[in-house]
C-alpha cells in the first residue's frame, strides 16, 4: 500500500528547515572518528494501519554533547528517500501509531500552548497533516508503553515516594527550592546502570485519547516498577506487568501481574520463586494470548537460561517455544496470530515465526541481527538488521522471507578492510569469530593484531557497534579479532554455561587458541598485539594482564578488579553474591580469579577507561585498579606506562558524542604508543 505523505512538523517547537533536507553527509571515511560519529543512528521504526513507516533517527548535535533523535517517514516500497518530519532541539523518539493513522511520539519539547511540564518527556501527536500538539504530561515525565483499539494508552512516569500524581507537581518543586537530595532506603536494590533507585516511584498510567490520566498503580512503593516492562490488551481492558517484591537475602523477584483498568483490582498471573522469574508480556493482537520470558535463577553451577512461553489468557496450559540455539532479544506478534521472536543465533542473528499453539519455530530472516521488530497488517515486517560490517538499516520482510532495505539516512560505503569469520577447535568445541584486516595488509607489511574479547559475558560479537568500532582500529592499520567464546550468546544453554561461573582461565583458553590460529597468517604481525576489552571484557584484560606478558599493550574499560570489593558494591550484587557466595565460601574461586590478586604480576602496559556513574561496575574498580598500578611501579614516576581515562559524566558505556571521540582517540594513541613504537601521548591531551 503506497504510504499518505504526511505535512511535516512546522510547530513553534521545531527549526524552520525545509521538510525534505537530509540528515548530516554520510561518512565513509573512517579516519575521520569525529566524522564517523555524526553519522546518523536508526534508532526504532514502527508501522502504521494505513501501511506508513516511521523511523527514528538520531544524530550528535552542533557540539557533540549529545544524540538527538527526530522521526523521518521511510517508503515501505523502497524508491524514495526517508522524509523527515520533525525538526525541534530536544528531539523526538519511541514513535508509535495510534488506530486512526496519527503519530504519537515522546518528547521534552516546548509546549506552544503551554500546557505541558517544563523539561520532561511528554506523549506528543503528530498527525497527517498539521502540527504535533501534546497528548499528556506529568510532572515526573510520560513515556508511551503501548496502545489500545479505541486510542487508549499505557504510560509510565513517576512520582515523589508516598504521593499522587494530584500534589506531585508541589512535591517537586518544594524538594528542588529546597535542594533536598536525600533518599531513604529500606532495602535492595538501591541503584541501576546509573539511576538510583528509591527517589522515585514508577506507576503505570492509562491515557485517554483526550490526555486524562488513572493512576493504575497509585500504592506501588519504590520497587515494585523500577524495571517493569507492561502491555495493555488491545480491548483496553486489562494491563499484563511485570511487578517484583523483595524477598530474603537482598533478593527481588519478579512475577506477572494483571491489572484490570476500569476497577484496578490486580491478580497475579505467574509468581515467581527461588527457581525462576518473569518478564517482557506482550498481548496478541487479538487479545487471547500473552507471551512472556520466563527466566531461570542463577546458581554457582548453571547460568540463567531464558525460555519463550505463550499462555492463554482465556485458561489453558502455556506453550513453550522451541528456538533451538536462539538466544531472545526482541518479540512482536504478527497480524495472523503469530508471535516473531528476534535473538542473536551463532554469531550472528535471525528471525523466527512462532506457532503460539505448538510452539514451533520456522526461520523468517536470518544472516543479521534484527530489532525494533514492527509488523504490518498486510503481513509484512519492518525492522532494523544490522552485522558487524553494517549498522542498523531498515528493511521490509515479507511473509515468505525476502528481505529489501528501505532508503534512509546513515548508510555507510567501503569499509576499510574485509571481514571473515574464523573458527578453530578447543578441547572438541569449535570457537569462531569475527576477523577484521585492513586492505593495506599483506606479507611484506603485516598487520598488527588487535584481540577484543567482548562484555556480558553473555554477549556476542555479531553486530554492529558505535562505541566498539573495530572499523576505526582497521583504518589505523591493525588487524581486529572478536572472538565468541565460552559463555556467549546465540549458541543455546550449552554455550551459556561453558565457562560458568564466569571462569577467565576458560574463556582466555579459548580466545588465545582461536588468536593462535589466525597468526600464522603472513598478512598478520605475531609480534605485534594488543589486548582490549569492557565490562566482562574489561575483567577479562585485567585478569589477562596478571597472567600472561604476551600482548604490548592492554586497554580495559569498566572492569572488574576486586571481586570482593566489586561484587558487594555493583547495582547486581545480589546475583553476584548468589553465584559466587563470599569470599570464605569459596577462597578457592576468588583466590584464583579476582585480578588484584595478581597486581604484582603485571607487566604490559595498561590503559584504563572508566565512567564515574557506572554503577554496574563501580569507578571504585578503577581506582583500586590505578592505585595499585601507581604505587606497585617502582621505577622514576615519570616513567611509568600505565595511563587512566576518567569520564566524569559517563556510566557503564561512553554514550557522548564529544566523550566517544576522545575515548576513541586516547585507546588508538595508547596503542599506536605501546604496539607500533609512536611518540607517546602528551601530558595534557591534545583532543
Amino acid at each position: 500500500m503506497t504510504a499518505t505523505t504526511p505535512t511535516p512538523d512546522t510547530s513553534a517547537a521545531a527549526s524552520p528547515k525545509a521538510a525534505n533536507s537530509p540528515a548530516s553527509t554520510d561518512s565513509s571515511d573512517f579516519s575521520d572518528i569525529d566524522g564517523l560519529l555524526r553519522v546518523p543512528r536508526l534508532a526504532s521504526v514502527a508501522a502504521g494501519p494505513d501501511g506508513r513507516v516511521i523511523a527514528a533517527i538520531q544524530e550528535a548535535d552542533e557540539h557533540g554533547a549529545k544524540l538527538i533523535s527526530s522521526l523521518w517517514e521511510l517508503d515501505v516500497v523502497g524508491e524514495r528517500p526517508a522524509r523527515r518530519l520533525t525538526f525541534s532541539a530536544e528531539g523526538e523518539s519511541a514513535p508509535t501509531f495510534a488506530p486512526d493513522g496519527t503519530v504519537l511520539f515522546s518528547s521534552a519539547r516546548p509546549d506552544p500552548q503551554g500546557e505541558s511540564e517544563e523539561d520532561s518527556s511528554a506523549i506528543w501527536r503528530l498527525p497527517v497533516t498539521g502540527e504535533a500538539q501534546v497528548v499528556a504530561s506529568a510532572p515526573g515525565g510520560l513515556s508511551l508503553l503501548s496502545v489500545a483499539e479505541d486510542g487508549t494508552m499505557l504510560g509510565a512516569t513517576s512520582v515523589l515516594p508516598g504521593g499522587a500524581l494530584e500534589d506531585d507537581a508541589e512535591r517537586r518543586k518544594a524538594r528542588k527550592d529546597a535542594k533536598q537530595t536525600t533518599i531513604w532506603h529500606t532495602g535492595m536494590p538501591i541503584r541501576m546502570w546509573d539511576h538510583e533507585i528509591g527517589d522515585s516511584s514508577r506507576r503505570l498510567v492509562l491515557v485517554s485519547p483526550a490526555g486524562d490520566l488513572t493512576d493504575l498503580t497509585p500504592d506501588v512503593g519504590t520497587v515494585t516498577l523500577y524495571n517493569a516492562s507492561a502491555d495493555l490488551s488491545p480491548d483496553g481492558s486489562t494491563v499484563a506487568t511485570s511487578w517484583t517484591q523483595r524477598v530474603r537475602g537482598g533478593e527481588t523477584r519478579s512475577s506477572i501481574v494483571l491489572i484490570d483498568t476500569a476497577s484496578l483490582r490486580r491478580v497475579a498471573l505467574l509468581t515467581a520463586d527461588d527457581a525462576a522469574q518473569y518478564g517482557s508480556p506482550l498481548f496478541s493482537r487479538d487479545g487471547m494470548h500473552l507471551a512472556v520470558i520466563r527466566s531461570t535463577t542463577s546458581s554457582p553451577t548453571d547460568t540463567s537460561y531464558s525460555r519463550l512461553e505463550i499462555h492463554p489468557i482465556g485458561g489453558g496450559k502455556p506453550v513453550t517455544a522451541d528456538l533451538g540455539d536462539l538466544s531472545i532479544g526482541d518479540l512482536e506478534w504478527a497480524a495472523d496470530g503469530t508471535l516473531l521472536v528476534a535473538g542473536d543465533l551463532h554469531s550472528s542473528g535471525a528471525v523466527l515465526a512462532v506457532d503460539p499453539a505448538t510452539g514451533t519455530a520456522r526461520t523468517l530472516a536470518a544472516d543479521g541481527v534484527y530489532s525494533a521488530l514492527a509488523s504490518a497488517d498486510d503481513g509484512s515486517l519492518f525492522a532494523l538488521r544490522n552485522d558487524v560490517a553494517t549498522p542498523s538499516r531498515p528493511v521490509r520482510i515479507t511473509a515468505r522471507g525476502a528481505t529489501t532495505e528501505l532508503p534512509a539516512p546513515g548508510a555507510l560505503g567501503a569499509l576499510p578492510g574485509t571481514l571473515e569469520w574464523v573458527q578453530t577447535d578447543v578441547d572438541g568445541v569449535s570457537v569462531g569469530g569475527w576477523l577484521c584486516v585492513p586492505t593495506s595488509a599483506s606479507p611484506n607489511s603485516p598487520a598488527p593484531v588487535m584481540l577484543w574479547i567482548h562484555g556480558g559475558p553473555h554477549g556476542s560479537y555479531n553486530a554492529w557497534s558505535w562505541r566498539w568500532c573495530p572499523w576505526l582500529a582497521v583504518q589505523r592499520g591493525y588487524s581486529v579479532l572478536m572472538p565468541d567464546p565460552a559463555m556467549s550468546t546465540g549458541y543455546g544453554d550449552a554455550g551459556l554455561n561453558r565457562g560458568w561461573p564466569r571462569l577467565p582461565d576458560v574463556v582466555f583458553h579459548e580466545c588465545e587458541t582461536l588468536l593462535d590460529s589466525v597468526l600464522p597468517r603472513p598478512e598478520l604481525d605475531d609480534t605485534r598485539t594488543a589486548l582490549l576489552g569492557a565490562s566482562f571484557g574489561g575483567f577479562m584484560a585485567n585478569w589477562i594482564a596478571g597472567h600472561s606478558d604476551r600482548f604490548d599493550a592492554i586497554v580495559t574499560h569498566a572492569g572488574l578488579w576486586a571481586l570482593e570489593q566489586q561484587h558487594r558494591t555493583t547495582d547486581a550484587a545480589a546475583s553476584k553474591m548468589r553465584v559466587h557466595r563470599h569470599e570464605d565460601e569459596d577462597p578457592q574461586w576468588y583466590g584464583a580469579y579476582s585480578p588484584h590478586r595478581a597486581a604484582a604480576s603485571i607487566t604490559t602496559p595498561m590503559l584504563v577507561t572508566h565512567g564515574n556513574r557506572d554503577y554496574r561496575v563501580p569507578i571504585s574498580e578503577a581506582l583500586r585498579l590505578w592505585w595499585d598500578l601507581v604505587s606497585g611501579w617502582d621505577g622514576p614516576p615519570e616513567t611509568m606506562p600505565h595511563r587512566f581515562l576518567q569520564l566524569t559524566s559517563e556510566n557503564h558505556w561512553v554514550l557522548t558524542p564529544s566523550n566517544a571521540l576522545a575515548w576513541n582517540q586516547a585507546v588508538l594513541a595508547f596503542c599506536d604508543q605501546h604496539v607500533l613504537g609512536a611518540d607517546p601521548i602528551p601530558e595534557v591531551l591534545p583532543w
